[in-house]
């Protein structure tokens, strides 16, 4: 660990044996060693921040196998494939998705646009501002194998968990009941910026400004539910593990409309359609979303004028000796 620079080490957990994550902002990316043939997997790629953080501590973990054997994604909202291009061209490695997540990775449709008015915190309300928009990655792109295989990875198998992106997928290896569950569901409050700061442990459901398939994700947060796994790792959050979150586990999947679904939104209710070719029909946006835009749009501006306004008064100060 020596060789780590100081402010990469909080950011930096294990999870498992031969199981790592590394926390950006707020995300997480998870690296899987595979001790048969030494090689490594990547788990997502983060922000487009995440890249230096992934390479200094693989640069620890696995010298001198710096190149992972693939890259594989749970799905690709902008905060699982920040990184992915720039590690791509450094590493040349294949890509790994499920089918139903080719169409926002090969340009060919955007996800359904996030939900400001599902509620819960600030994280919601600024989601308007999430980009939504496919990447093109189609040289490097290859499907998951059918039969829940995972290259690379023998002793994991992935479970295809849709609902928060049609394509999700969650890892898990039954030999020690480990879970990477992508955000199938996670371990903090996501839609809330206070507990996503302080990185507050409570399993929740999956984060509610991206979903769009309620009944999907119920589904799938019951079959993850049922594995009763020991250990859980989620695209937010900190790992979990033991009784409690088991229970808690569990209490999420036969109380889910109740503590996971929001009270409104654009898609509770009517989720959008997609198919294989991407989105195919979108609800229109709630009154309340057009409203909770209009406020997100004017509270961004005004605390951009206030802190503007703030260093601009603070130089002032600074300078007025000189007059």
């Amino acid at each position: 660990m020596e060789r780590i620079n100081k402010k990469y080490l909080a950011d930096w957990f294990a999870v498992a044996p031969g199981v790592w994550g590394i926390r950006d902002i707020f995300v997480n990316v998870y690296l899987i060693h595979n001790p048969a043939n030494n090689n490594w997997v990547l788990l997502d790629a983060g922000l487009k921040s995440s890249a230096p953080k992934i390479h200094k501590v693989v640069e620890n973990l696995f010298w001198p196998e710096l190149a992972p054997s693939s890259i594989i994604l749970t799905h690709a909202h902008f905060d699982h494939i920040g990184s992915l291009k720039t590690l791509v061209k450094e590493w040349n490695v294949p890509v790994y998705a499920h089918r139903m997540e080719y169409p926002y990775l090969t340009g060919a449709s955007s996800y359904p646009p996030p939900d400001p008015s599902v509620g819960g915190g600030l994280m919601s309300l600024l989601s308007f501002t999430f980009p939504n928009d496919p990447i093109d990655i189609s040289e490097e792109l290859y499907g998951l194998p059918i039969d829940g295989s995972v290259p690379g990875l023998p002793k994991w198998q992935y479970i295809h968990t849709p609902g928060h992106s049609p394509g999700h997928i969650s890892l898990y290896r039954k030999s020690d009941g480990v879970l990477l569950a992508g955000d199938a569901f996670v371990t903090t409050k996501q839609e809330s910026a206070i507990s996503v700061m302080r990185q507050t442990k409570i399993i929740s459901g999956p984060p509610k400004y991206f979903t769009y398939d309620w009944d999907a994700a119920q589904k799938s947060v019951k079959t993850l539910a049922d594995l009763n796994p020991e250990i859980v790792a989620t695209g937010h959050g900190k790992p979990m593990q033991g009784e409690a979150m088991g229970s808690a586990l569990k209490s999420l999947s036969e109380n889910f409309r109740n503590q996971a679904v929001p009270s409104s939104g654009r898609y509770v209710g009517h989720s959008a359609l997609v198919d294989e070719d991407g989105v195919k029909y979108l609800p229109p946006p709630t009154l309340k979303k057009l409203l909770l835009s209009v406020g997100a749009i004017t509270l961004v501006l005004a605390v951009g004028c206030v802190l503007l306004y703030s260093s601009t008064l603070r130089k002032k100060r600074r300078f007025s000796f000189l007059f």
